[in-house]
């Protein structure tokens, strides 16, 4: 998220955008990262292959993924355009589910998006905190195709070390007590 970590607000919606999934975008994907028949392979989709094309999974969620960054970096050109100083994203620790409930088929139009649905102070990051995000796609019909429980770090801006963290630090830069700090850790 390019918000402060305090700036942040649970149950905030972010539209993200639509994608459109045509029938070549989807086998060109699946020819190219999901080879599996039923995305790749109109042939074996059956006579209609419009009927039984399913884009890849992979595909919708790298699309999804792909319209959330670009909304979080316009998101940071409107702060920097207000005169704010936007916050600092970190790393994603990982993605707790993901879920693609309804197939996407060609010609579908999909709408993304996030939503912030918990925050904490990270236990292991000092000066950091937790989002709990849920990146969703549903398609023209109103169908939940596609649904993800996304975790990344946000920079707290407030955040001021405290003393004990800062000698503990120091004391770990030392030649010979450093190494010691470190065994015990």
């Amino acid at each position: 998220m390019t918000r402060w970590y305090e700036d942040i607000v649970i149950d905030e919606a972010f539209d993200l955008g639509t994608h459109t999934f045509e029938a070549d975008d989807i086998i060109r994907f699946a020819s190219l990262y999901d080879p599996q028949p039923v995305h790749a392979d109109p042939r074996a989709a059956g006579a209609s292959y419009l009927k039984g094309l399913v884009a890849s999974g992979w595909h919708v969620a790298s699309v999804g993924h792909r319209k959330m960054v670009d909304t979080l970096f316009a998101e940071e050109e409107r702060l920097r355009a207000l005169g704010q100083e936007p916050g600092v994203s970190g790393p994603s620790p990982g993605v707790n589910s993901m879920d693609f409930p309804t197939p996407v088929r060609p010609d579908d139009v999909v709408s993304f998006q996030l939503v912030v649905t918990g925050k904490r102070p990270s236990n292991s990051l000092p000066g950091w905190g937790l989002l709990f995000n849920r990146l969703t796609g549903t398609n023209q019909h109103g169908d939940l195709v596609y649904s993800a429980e996304l975790v990344a770090f946000s920079k707290l801006r407030d955040y001021r070390m405290p003393w004990w963290q800062k000698l503990l630090q120091a004391l770990t830069n030392l030649p010979l007590i450093g190494p010691l700090i470190a065994r015990r850790s």
